[in-house]
């Protein structure tokens, strides 16, 4: 049996498990392309293909009775897809001055066109967090103060100072772990600005024979302990430990589709704000986040881990997924919408079109920029979940 991937305990087995991750990406794809696709339709645009994922077609439509109608196309691998316009192709069939061409249209036509695929993975995911309120019921966290430690890596100054998976450190340094959503940051400034400083801690442990809530808060005592964190290469601290927030997750059923929507947007906007807040940090501190970036491969596990664990789970996956491609397809990067997009504004700004041959030069070396990227994360991760 392979090793876990990235060390989450994802093991290669429950092939349906997979069959159904793989199903939701396929989903999301669609959902994005049919927003680009119908913006384009909706305003009598000519469309000449629309593909869910690449490679090898299994699937296939065109209404042979019309040359110039839309060929549909499912094919091999769902991890991408793309509706196609024919006006660069050289057999193009309308005239080059066409109006109903993509491109002899005014700029906020095709504004709406790009924005359309964001746009929609965006009202899918509210959809989806609407209806998971109504059936598994709004998540709603009550915080405690303190930290709860998670595996201790071996040999680091954690294991060194006798910190042990489940320990929950209320204070370090004299700074006290408050009860709130930003316990586990406030944890980490304090480690990453005191290298090589002894730093006091204050900890309850839980008696590892007490299983129920009840028994554990009854069995916990107080240790006082010291750790000086490791000095790393860029100059902060760390102890080598994984840590979550002390939280206890209460499920709420929703009275009536009035508050099922109520909840289910503010389980969106939760949603959509952690993804937010995950794409600073990634930018704020490359060198570190980059580390832990994943492919398709991963995000695959993932999904596959929660339809083995928690079918319900989907839900949530689901909404992730069509939301991480809402926000990062929206970036201004050169073959993603957002590239498109910026090319626009500048047209709005300079009133007239940028130069059509440094756009497809910028936005070919984009994509395939981003092509090789994705091939390199799906190798990494392949190297990992096998070995």
């Amino acid at each position: 049996m392979a090793r876990g991937l990235l060390n989450t305990g994802f093991e290669i087995n429950g092939p349906l498990s997979y069959l159904e991750a793989l199903g939701v990406l396929a989903g999301v794809v669609g959902v994005h392309e049919l927003g680009h696709f119908s913006a384009a339709a909706l305003q009598n645009i000519y469309v000449k293909k629309f593909a869910v994922g690449f490679g090898p077609i299994l699937w296939r439509y065109k209404d042979e009775r019309e040359p110039n109608s839309v060929e549909f196309s499912l094919r091999a691998v769902p991890l991408g897809g793309y509706v196609a316009f024919p006006d660069d192709d050289e057999d193009c069939p309308y005239e080059k001055d066409d109006p109903n061409l993509l491109t002899n249209r005014p700029v906020f036509d095709r504004i709406i066109v790009t924005c359309a695929g964001v746009a929609a993975n965006m009202v899918a995911a509210l959809a989806i967090c609407i209806v998971q309120v109504g059936v598994v019921g709004f998540t709603e966290p009550t915080y405690s103060p303190g930290i709860i430690l998670g595996a201790i890596n071996p040999d680091t100054v954690a294991e060194r100072a006798g910190l042990q998976k489940g320990d929950i450190v209320t204070k370090i340094g004299g700074v006290e772990i408050k009860a709130d959503p930003s316990s586990v940051e406030r944890f980490i400034d304090v480690v990453k600005v005191n290298p090589k400083k002894e730093l006091a801690l204050e900890v309850l442990r839980i008696a590892p024979s007490v299983s129920s809530e009840e028994g554990a808060s009854a069995a916990a005592s107080a240790v006082n302990l010291t750790i000086a964190p490791a000095e790393m290469p860029d100059g902060t601290g760390r102890i080598g430990v994984s840590l979550a927030p002390n939280v206890k997750l209460n499920k709420i059923m929703p009275d009536g589709f009035a508050d099922q929507v109520v909840l289910g947007s503010k389980e969106f906007w939760f949603l959509l704000g952690n993804i937010c807040k995950g794409l600073f940090q990634f930018v704020t501190n490359f060198s570190e986040s980059s580390k832990n970036v994943s492919g398709p491969v991963a995000i695959l596990a993932a999904g596959s881990e929660v339809a083995r664990n928690d079918a319900n789970g989907l839900y949530q996956f689901a909404a992730l997924i069509n939301l991480n491609l809402a926000v990062v397809n929206i970036l201004p990067l050169p073959a993603l919408d957002g590239g498109y997009l910026a090319f626009q504004l500048i047209e709005i700004v300079q009133g007239k079109k940028v130069d059509r041959d440094a756009e497809r030069a910028i936005m070919s070396g984009g994509f395939l920029l981003l092509s090789s990227l994705g091939m390199y994360l799906i190798f990494k991760d392949a190297i990992k979940l096998l070995f």
